[in-house]
């Protein structure tokens, strides 16, 4: 079956009654695209607003990405339905004792993650779906965006690459012009060794549309 990448929504909806919040959809869509065309990205426990707003953005990807789905029902009720064990599924927890492994591809083919915007400080909501007693592992100590955590355990299980061999890029600055800059609070993996973060299409504009909000009087 390959791979299965599941996202347990865990943000707010909005009170607006379109859709997901834009910094969500761009993470979300940005998910399906990092998983590989042979993986699944499945996104669990939203409302039905938001899943009729998702699915359109994911439908409207094309080149070689992964398939999806989109569901109200929680990861807990389509394991149960599925008729698949808690111990064959592995959450990405920053608290874990144990570093994800490419061997861990050998035990798991289902991997969670909280469907959270980073927060700064982090707020531990993944100690809503840690309690359920899922086995966990970790991608180091430093906080991740989710969809971030998801193309690190697609490129350690898939592909086969430790951690550390990853390259990465911490707290980047993300430069709009020569006076307008923001420092983001988390690793991202680097398009290339001492290379700019991998973020997600549309991202830059949209940090770049919300700090010119900042100077709105």
């Amino acid at each position: 079956m390959g791979l299965t990448y599941v996202i347990e929504h865990m943000e707010e909806d909005e009170a607006t009654p379109s859709s997901l919040p834009p910094w969500v959809e761009l993470e979300y869509t940005h998910m399906k695209m990092l998983a590989g065309a042979s993986a699944r990205v499945l996104f669990t426990n939203l409302s039905q607003r938001s899943c009729a707003s998702l699915r359109e953005k994911l439908a409207s990807l094309s080149g070689p990405v992964a398939s999806h789905g989109v569901y109200t029902q929680s990861i807990l009720e389509m394991l149960k339905n599925q008729e698949i064990s808690l111990s064959q599924v592995c959450l990405l927890d920053p608290k874990a004792e144990r570093k994800l492994e490419p061997e861990d591809g050998l035990e798991f083919e289902w991997f969670i993650f909280g469907g959270i915007l980073g927060d700064d400080p982090p707020r531990d909501r993944t100690s809503q779906l840690r309690q359920l007693g899922f086995p966990t592992r970790h991608l180091g100590p430093v906080q991740m965006t989710t969809d971030t955590a998801l193309g690190v355990t697609k490129r350690v299980i898939h592909d086969k690459v430790s951690l550390e061999e990853i390259p990465y890029v911490t707290f980047p600055t993300i430069k709009f012009n020569a006076r307008e800059s923001v420092e983001m609070p988390f690793k991202y993996i680097a398009d290339r060794p001492g290379g700019e973060p991998l973020l997600p299409p549309g991202m830059k504009e949209l940090l770049y549309e919300d700090l010119n909000k900042g100077f709105d009087f």
